[in-house]
């Protein structure tokens, strides 16, 4: 089994509980792990070299995902658009991009831990997960777990991480403050931004969106 990996905080808890899931060797040999950024990996899915993965919402429309991705709730922080007067796409996006589009929101859009770095040094910004929000009075969902195969496996990996108590190691946590230069009390309340159910009204924020693309 093959899993494109992003490495971005938002999914850090997902990788820890992974982690522990994966308690054999056996199992842990069988789930190798592609490893890029949020464009690549979509792309790696649509041409079925990985087998699962988080793929952005706008990629994600007619594939078969679980009730599992990232949602953010209100405002999220790690999805920007830095306003100036010609648009700039980010290239390891594909939802984001699009939902700048959809709220008209005219600037360069940044994505994932730089976005984030950036919020905390600067307020010359628009999070465009709260703007939506304010629109729409709904989370928006920036990504599905999306699989080609084998239900039953990923049914299993949704029921357990949703239901788990997911706590990071302090020496997890350090390495990733060390690897994205933010600090880890930044990195756990930036954490708190994101949910990874997609209830039911992450799913009509969805068709919302995908009518906005249409």
């Amino acid at each position: 089994m093959i899993f494109g990996k992003i490495e971005y905080l938002n999914l850090l808890p997902f990788h820890v509980f992974m982690k522990r899931f994966l308690r054999s060797s056996q199992a842990k040999m069988v789930m190798e792990y592609r490893k890029n950024v949020p464009s690549a990996i979509n792309q790696a899915f649509l041409r079925k070299k990985v087998d699962a993965a988080f793929i952005s919402s706008i990629k994600a429309k007619g594939q078969k995902h679980l009730s599992l991705g990232i949602v953010a709730k209100k405002s999220v922080k790690s999805v920007i658009v830095i306003p100036h007067a010609e648009c700039r796409n980010d290239v390891e996006s594909a939802s984001s991009n699009a939902l700048a589009k959809v709220l008209k929101i005219k600037g360069e859009v940044l994505i994932g831990d730089k976005a984030l770095r950036y919020v905390l040094q600067s307020d010359n910004y628009v999070d465009l997960a709260e703007i939506w929000y304010k629109k729409y009075n709904l989370p928006f969902v920036f990504a599905l777990l999306c699989y080609h195969k084998d239900k039953q496996r990923y049914k299993k990996i949704e029921k357990r991480f949703l239901s788990a108590k997911i706590k990071i190691p302090q020496y997890i946590l350090d390495k990733s403050s060390k690897k994205t230069a933010i600090d880890k009390n930044d990195i756990l309340e930036y954490l708190q931004l994101i949910s990874y159910k997609v209830d039911n009204k992450a799913r009509f924020a969805l068709k919302r969106f995908y009518s906005l693309t249409a």
